[in-house]
């Protein structure tokens, strides 16, 4: 990996805790999605404390029918536990840190491997990127819709948030990443 790829990855990731800080950190994007507040919140909380103690996720239904079967209508709820506390907030995030640099720049190298019209061309090189947005966006926020899962209308927010921050890592790693110079042609 070169350096100029090394460099352009680790733009990317400071370009992507930048979006993640403004979107989830100044507007809380996040944690108007993910937490949101319920009546009750003692009385609930102590319910599950005793109840869910093994990581995972889990699946709250309704009572089945008498034909063995979910009634329509009723909501169907989802409990996420992942297993730590908030004392291990400063801990995981040094993981999120490292997986901000990470994922950019593996992507950067995966462009610096693409072909010369690819690597000649910046709306290309961006589009390549915005490709990867669209992956996430599809494969782990659209496919959390549903039930257990997000409301569409939060899904859809947070995949166009992935969308738009793979969009800007590419506008910088895109600057970034030239192809090689080959021996005697001149571009």
């Amino acid at each position: 990996m070169s350096k100029r790829t090394i460099v352009a990855g680790l733009l990317g990731g400071v370009v992507l805790i930048a979006w993640t800080f403004m979107v989830d950190g100044v507007l809380g994007l996040r944690a108007s999605i993910d937490m949101k507040q319920i009546a009750q919140e003692r009385q609930v909380y102590e319910m599950l404390k005793e109840h869910v103690v093994d990581p995972g996720r889990y699946a709250v239904n309704p009572e089945l029918t008498a034909e063995r079967r979910f009634p329509g209508g009723e909501p169907v709820f989802s409990v996420l536990y992942g297993g730590v506390g908030h004392e291990s907030a400063g801990r995981l995030a040094l993981v999120g840190l490292v997986l901000f640099f990470l994922a950019p720049l593996i992507a950067a190298w995966l462009l610096s491997q693409a072909s010369q019209p690819v690597l000649f061309s910046y709306p290309r090189k961006v589009l390549f990127f915005v490709a990867i947005g669209l992956l996430f966006a599809i494969y782990t926020d659209l496919s959390a819709f549903g039930i257990g899962g997000y409301p569409i209308g939060d899904a859809l927010v947070l995949a166009a948030s992935h969308v738009v921050s793979w969009t800007l890592v590419g506008c910088i790693v895109a600057w970034r990443i030239r192809p090689e110079p080959t021996q005697g042609v001149i571009h």
